[in-house]
């Protein structure tokens, strides 16, 4: 019951991220012919931000479907770091958009052009209504995805940024502030930026195998140690296999050797591992006295002697 309740889940996420891709691959053709029909920068701005979004959606989809393939012979460790790999083409991919309309509103600046205000102000109005449905297809799968929840705050900025191109259209409509129209962009483009290089530094982080956020080795030893028979723990490593997956391996120096005590220190260790660590994979090296590495075989081979 459980894995079939987890499937369903899944192919209700997977329906709601192509229900929003479709609503922003509509809602982008919308504002890249509003844009040119108008000759607002800030709604073709806005437009390719939402062609982002669209792209993010679609890799975030493929990845989830390729992070449920199972282990196998090639990726013994499966296939979920494939979500990690679709965050990183994301985030680099949205930081270029936002170079790009950096460079498309510093050259408005040096040759502006004529706005149509009442074409900005309608299309503006439509992203905005499908900014807040996409919002609200991906809120729920945000809250445990990296990649979902970077393209849930796309989508809020995007909102944001609707709100914000609505604002400038009336004020083409009311005062001829075209320039307006310029300072938005730069506006959408900083925010954009700073969204991509806020969240780059932790997907990088996962890619390069690092310590998972808020787990410290010396906390992680300190509990090891307290565990019943456990002398001392060293050469730890330990880090995330994928989001929300944290692996660890140790050297373990206990005080006993046999197979029963080696498999009842190895059983609490994992336990208080998982418990307080959240670490679901875990190989643990045993030791005795700090410089014999245990082979199980051997521990086994001397208590049938006995």
């Amino acid at each position: 019951m459980g894995h079939e309740h987890n499937h369903n889940t899944e192919a209700i996420g997977d329906k709601r991220l192509i229900g929003a891709i479709g609503v922003n691959v509509l809602l982008t053709l919308a504002q890249v012919v509003g844009g040119i029909l108008s000759g607002s920068l800030s709604l073709i701005a806005d437009a390719l931000h939402n062609l982002s979004d669209a792209a993010s959606l679609v890799i975030a989809l493929i990845a989830r479907k390729i992070g449920r393939r199972p282990p196998d012979a090639f990726k013994t460790f499966g296939y979920r770091r494939s979500e990690t790999i679709a965050a990183l083409i994301n985030l680099v991919t949205l930081i270029i958009v936002g170079l790009y309309l950096i460079y498309e509103a510093i050259g408005r600046l040096f040759a502006p052009q004529p706005i149509e205000g009442w074409t900005v102000v309608v299309v503006a109005g439509i992203a905005l209504i499908v900014d807040i449905v996409t919002a609200m297809l991906t809120y729920t799968m945000s809250k445990d995805s990296m990649n979902i929840k970077a393209a849930f705050m796309h989508n809020v900025s995007d909102a944001l940024a609707s709100v914000g191109v609505v604002a400038a259209g009336t004020l083409i409509l009311l005062y001829g502030w075209y320039w307006t129209d310029t300072v938005l962009t730069l506006m959408i483009a900083g925010y954009v930026l700073w969204q991509g290089f806020s969240m780059l530094p932790k997907t990088i982080h996962l890619l390069m195998e690092g310590a998972p956020e808020g787990v410290s080795v010396a906390d992680i030893i300190n509990v090891m140690e307290k565990v019943n028979d456990v002398e001392s723990v060293h050469h730890v490593h330990v880090w995330e296999i994928a989001e929300h997956t944290i692996a660890l391996e140790a050297h373990v120096v206990i005080k006993k050797a046999s197979l029963p005590d080696i498999e009842r220190v190895k059983t609490d260790l994992k336990r208080v591992l998982h418990d307080q660590f959240e670490v679901s994979h875990s190989t643990l090296e045993m030791e005795l006295d700090g410089s014999v590495c245990i082979d199980i075989r051997q521990a086994d081979s001397h208590r049938s002697e006995a």
